[in-house]
């Protein structure tokens, strides 16, 4: 792609070798994705991780020892900036929620369209988060009660526009034209929600947007 100078460096950590291998194989063919390691389970996921700095990990749930889940928790503890999408089946959606509180940025099914989930990567990867509609509406059942703005009400008019924009998916770029404001701009209200809200990330203050009715 003419706007992406390095490839984009992606690491597997899924427990089934033929999964591996099917996303190996699609991906290689990508000029602007690399695949750069794999990994059979979390544990040696989160080393992997650590030792070739990937910019995005596809990560699934359900894996002997170390699970994906506990795997995010572990790589943002250490700080690790990958991005990390993960890859599940639709029956594992009631561990989609907690993965993502824990940090991913999104996910995809596996028998998801080899091109999209190409596009998916380069999203994630943009700063884009895939909150998909499903996983909002277990995000609020979970609550188990009406949406109340809690915290949000210290958030200025345009720290709250700003947030509705990270809760579509939207980049810092692509929220700094819709918004008029220069990019600097708005990674400063994004840093203030987060100090705010006490949210580790964009993706937690996407999540929070939902469960509080903030977004659309």
């Amino acid at each position: 792609m003419a706007d992406t100078p390095h490839p984009i460096r992606v690491l597997l950590v899924d427990d089934h070798q033929v999964v591996r291998r099917g996303l190996r194989t699609f991906l290689e063919v990508q000029e602007d994705i690399e695949v750069v390691g794999e990994a059979p389970d979390g544990e040696e996921g989160i080393a992997r991780a650590e030792e070739l700095r990937p910019d995005v990990i596809l990560m699934d749930i359900k894996m002997p020892g170390t699970d994906g889940i506990e795997a995010l928790r572990r790589l943002r503890a250490l700080d690790n900036p990958a991005r990390v999408l993960i890859v599940t089946s639709f029956t594992e959606q009631r561990s989609v929620v907690p993965a993502l509180r824990a940090g991913a940025a999104g996910y995809v099914y596996k028998d998801i369209d080899p091109d999209a989930l190409a596009a998916a990567i380069r999203s994630v990867h943009a700063g884009h988060v895939l909150l998909q509609p499903e996983v909002a509406l277990a995000l609020l059942s979970e609550e188990g009660q009406a949406p109340s703005p809690g915290r949000g009400g210290s958030l200025t008019d345009r720290e709250r526009e700003v947030l509705l924009h990270i809760a579509d998916g939207r980049s810092n770029r692509e929220i700094a034209r819709a918004l008029v404001l220069s990019e600097k701009t708005v990674k400063t209200h994004v840093s203030n929600i987060l100090m705010k809200l006490d949210l580790a990330d964009r993706t937690q203050a996407a999540l929070w947007a939902v469960r509080h009715g903030i977004t659309d």
